[in-house]
């Protein structure tokens, strides 16, 4: 019985040493090497042929070809007109449509509109990304509300300066830069004609055709601006507005023409809305901690 005890109890020993060990972390030594046995066995390698890299002469000619400058067509079939732009791959889409409105009686830049296939090129990409090659034709579009005449020559005016006497030339990229319709702009904030509106009333049934006639309604404007008040008007008129004072009398007047308190808050916000325009929420919060009168929500 002895001999059995002393057998468990070694094997409870034994048991108890092995799961501690295991739950240990094994380190090994820098020079540990694995076991041939335990190593994956090597796969044969067959030597394949490999064919030599291809010569840089070549790939130098391919750079220096794509730096080349390219002749390009610029075609626009409404209105008809052919120009013939020499540039480089390195150069934005803007950068040529600049080049091109250097042209006799070429469009402005800001107008021009160039298409490869249909598509818009875009003025930030390089010609380079674009499979653009020498001699290809790229066609040239107005944008809309732009009045373009290529076959009109480029127009050179004299323009007198009234003030100072000196003369300048302004030079114009054919007739699209230069409109005969143009109105002169407005001076002073008046306008440069008195504008007008023509009425032209319905037949009324039963009437005789043609004797209705067309009402003209003429707007007169000029006098708008000279209506307005002065700066030294408004600047007193907010000085008094926003004087608490001058609402506290307003209030003590408005008690003496309603009988009800109703009545005088009512007519008080009527006036203080009417002068919000012109003050700032601290002083209508002034105005209000003097009367003793709050608004909606305590403002």
């Amino acid at each position: 019985m002895a001999l059995a005890a002393a057998e468990q109890a070694e094997r409870s020993f034994a048991k108890a040493f092995l799961n501690t060990i295991s739950t240990q972390r094994i380190t090994y030594a820098d020079d540990y090497q694995q076991p041939s046995e335990h190593s994956l066995r090597r796969v044969p390698v067959f030597p394949v042929a490999v064919p030599p890299p291809p010569e840089r002469k070549a790939h130098l000619e391919a750079s220096s070809s794509s730096s080349a400058s390219l002749s390009l067509v610029f075609k626009s079939l409404k209105p008809p007109a052919t120009y013939t732009l020499s540039v480089q791959p390195t150069d934005t889409i803007a950068t040529i449509k600049t080049q091109l409105a250097t042209l006799p009686s070429a469009p402005p830049s800001d107008a021009q509109r160039l298409l490869l296939k249909g598509k818009a090129l875009a003025d930030g990409k390089l010609l380079r990304e674009y499979t653009i090659k020498d001699g290809d034709t790229l066609n040239l579009v107005v944008k809309p509300g732009f009045n373009w005449d290529p076959s009109a020559p480029s127009a050179t005016t004299s323009e007198v300066d009234m003030a100072s006497g000196q003369s300048q030339e302004v030079k114009g990229f054919g007739s699209g830069s230069l409109d005969p319709n143009a109105r002169p702009a407005a001076s002073k904030g008046r306008h440069g004609r008195i504008p007008s509106v023509v009425l032209s009333p319905s037949p009324t049934p039963g009437s005789p055709s043609g004797q209705e006639k067309d009402i003209l309604l003429t707007l007169d404007t000029g006098a708008v601006p000279d209506s307005l008040p002065s700066p030294e008007v408004l600047s007193s008129y907010h000085e008094t507005v926003a004087n608490p004072e001058f609402w506290q009398k307003l209030h003590n007047f408005l008690k003496q023409e309603f009988t009800t308190d109703a009545d005088v808050i009512l007519a008080f916000e009527d006036f203080l809305c009417a002068a919000k325009g012109s003050l700032t929420p601290h002083e209508i919060a002034k105005i209000r901690d003097t009367v003793g009168v709050t608004g909606m929500a305590g403002h």
